[in-house]
């Protein structure tokens, strides 16, 4: 079977395409990474350096026609996590238009005006997309869900922890299929018992498998167009949708999963260079006051900017890091030296340092150096890791695509 033509959209330094090419499966036939706030593209950069220029868009994909971008079979992107809400269009009251910048809506009108529609989307976001906004619990994965049925996908999801996979770092997030109606996968979830689909013989379930039991579940029906639903939709105080589900012809069957991983962890420890460490990642004495007061336990009152006082508190972090479980999750602001409350801290034989960007890149599965350019600062390379996803689960899933797509 010949290689699988892919879209990658909100590239950063490139992921989605290490997982797909770690299977021999895919070519990336069009990528697009933009960076809105910076005038500077470093992601673009790295990208570029690691994968070459060609078809590759270092242009607001806002302002990318369509037809610009060529006909492909799977399209993924970790797009940003926003407010999904939908409104009607002032000039056409049939027509949607979600907040200027929200980049779901740029997936939307891809997949809308593509005669071509890609047979599969992988996608992937933070977890937290299932049950925002605060105000309407769930909505923003209903508009999502909906949209999607719309175009004539039908769509399973899951809220996948790498740690509990085996990779080295416990970074959750959620990740869903859609599959075109002129698919076979498309009438196999149609036509499947939803149920099983979910916990044995769904694409999900064969890459990262569960335990056969739900521990919740929720069934129910998206109603209503995209406006309707938007402004409508109530999920009360906690979002319906669990962390594992499908959705076909507007019908959504969601279960609250659980691991079934029996084999063995990466641990922190395993990760951690054996080379010789620069001075600059190693905690000054002096700082350390700092460090333990950030990540130490806090019940304090406090003063807010408008002078109310109020109480607060939080527990204490693990100080320094446990080497003998997997990576908490790395964060945008990993990188520096400042004292962080979140930033990973070693026990080495030298003293306390931060990680370093190759160890950084090894808990997202990244090859060494890979984000490391000229121009691109180790704080940077930091940012990066802390925006991308863990390359391992990406593989998997495309693994198992393959040899269902047809």
């Amino acid at each position: 079977m010949p290689k699988l033509k892919v879209c990658e959209l909100f590239a950063g330094v490139g992921g989605f395409r290490l997982g797909l090419e770690n299977t021999g499966h895919y070519e990336i036939v069009w990528s697009n990474q933009w960076e809105p706030s910076t005038k500077s593209q470093h992601a673009s950069w790295v990208y570029e350096a690691r994968f070459g220029r060609k078809n590759h868009s270092n242009q607001n994909i806002e302002e990318v026609p369509t037809s610009q971008i060529p006909d492909h079979d799977v399209l993924v992107g970790g797009f940003p996590c926003q407010d999904y809400s939908v409104a009607t269009s002032l000039k056409n009251s049939k027509g949607l238009l979600g907040k200027k910048g929200v980049l779901w809506w740029s997936i939307h009108r891809i997949i809308n005006e593509k005669e071509n529609k890609p047979k599969v989307l992988l996608l992937e976001n933070v977890d937290r997309l299932l049950k925002s906004p605060a105000t309407q619990r769930g909505r923003d994965f209903a508009v999502m869900l909906k949209s999607l049925c719309d175009l004539g996908y039908a769509v399973e999801w899951r809220v996948i922890n790498a740690a509990e996979y085996g990779m080295p770092q416990r970074r959750k997030r959620v990740f869903f299929f859609a599959y075109y109606k002129s698919t076979p996968l498309y009438e196999a979830l149609k036509n499947s018992n939803l149920k099983d689909w979910v916990f044995d013989s769904g694409t999900m379930a064969m890459a990262f498998p569960v335990l056969p039991k739900p521990l919740a579940e929720n069934n129910f029906e998206l109603s209503g167009d995209l406006v309707e639903l938007s402004q409508s939709f109530s999920g009360g105080k906690i979002s319906p949708f669990f962390n594992s589900g499908i959705c076909v012809n507007n019908h959504v069957r969601s279960f609250k999963v659980s691991t079934d991983f029996k084999g063995k962890h990466t641990l922190l420890s395993e990760i951690l260079q054996d080379s010789e460490i620069p001075n600059e990642y190693y905690i000054n004495s002096k700082d350390l006051p700092k460090w333990q007061y950030l990540k130490g336990a806090k019940k304090e009152i406090r003063t807010s900017k408008a002078g109310h006082t109020y109480h607060y508190g939080e527990g204490a972090m693990a100080f320094p890091d446990v080497l003998d479980k997997p990576a908490r999750t790395i964060i945008t602001g990993e990188g520096g030296a400042t004292p962080s409350r979140f930033k990973h801290v070693v026990q080495t034989k030298k003293g306390l340092r931060r990680l370093t960007p190759i160890e950084l890149e090894r808990l997202n599965m990244f090859p060494d150096n890979h984000t490391e350019l000229e121009g691109v600062s180790d704080t940077k390379r930091a940012f990066f890791m802390g925006n991308a996803l863990v390359v391992g689960i990406i593989e998997q899933l495309a693994k198992v695509l393959f040899t269902r797509i047809g």
